[in-house]
């Protein structure tokens, strides 16, 4: 996929320089040591999620522009990535297609979404519209709930996060507490109906 993206991007940008990564401690790293036009992020990778490295990034860098390309449907992290401080979304389905367009205008300072994002964002931004409840969680609290929802235990959990049962525990009580919710079935149907899991 990276290579894919990355020759699409040297077809259209030719004097460019290109880095890459295969996992967030990666990711940090180069944008640490050069200075990038754009970082183009995914949400899903080996070690810390993109989520976390995202918001490492904005507050090392906070000029650079940083375009999220997901395999996760836009309403799973779309807004919660944009709130974070990225300058577009799009998902690996609509990339080839749209990429170039989407890096122009990120780096010429916009921000990019697709015109369904657009019409969402509209509606979740409208005075008289209520947030979805699962924005009411924190990015750590987001990715435990999508965990329990795609069907693993609390033990799974804290071994993939590397955090203890307790932890994970805590932040199962509180997803449920601010959700409204009872139970993980009642968790697991609220993720089904908002597909929050794929």
């Amino acid at each position: 996929m990276r290579h894919g993206l990355k020759q699409i991007l040297a077809d259209e940008f030719k004097r460019a320089v290109f880095g890459e990564a295969r996992n967030a401690q990666e990711a940090l790293d180069l944008v640490w040591k050069e200075n990038w036009d754009i970082a183009i992020l995914d949400i899903t990778m080996p070690g810390r999620s993109g989520l976390d490295v995202l918001r490492e990034l904005k507050k090392s860098k906070p000029r650079l522009p940083v375009l999220v390309l997901s395999m996760h449907p836009e309403n799973q992290f779309a807004v919660r990535v944009l709130k974070r401080g990225a300058s577009g979304y799009m998902t690996k389905e609509s990339a080839p297609v749209e990429l170039v367009g989407a890096v122009k205008k990120v780096m010429a300072g916009g921000r990019y979404v697709s015109a369904s994002l657009a019409e969402k964002l509209a509606t979740y931004l409208a005075a008289d519209s209520h947030k979805p409840a699962q924005e009411l969680l924190s990015d750590r609290e987001f990715q435990v709930l999508r965990l329990i929802a795609s069907g693993k235990i609390v033990s799974e959990i804290a071994r993939e996060l590397s955090l203890s049962v307790k932890t994970i525990s805590t932040y199962r009580s509180r997803i449920l507490e601010k959700m409204g919710l009872r139970n993980n079935a009642e968790l697991m149907h609220y993720a089904m109906q908002h597909q929050l899991v794929e």
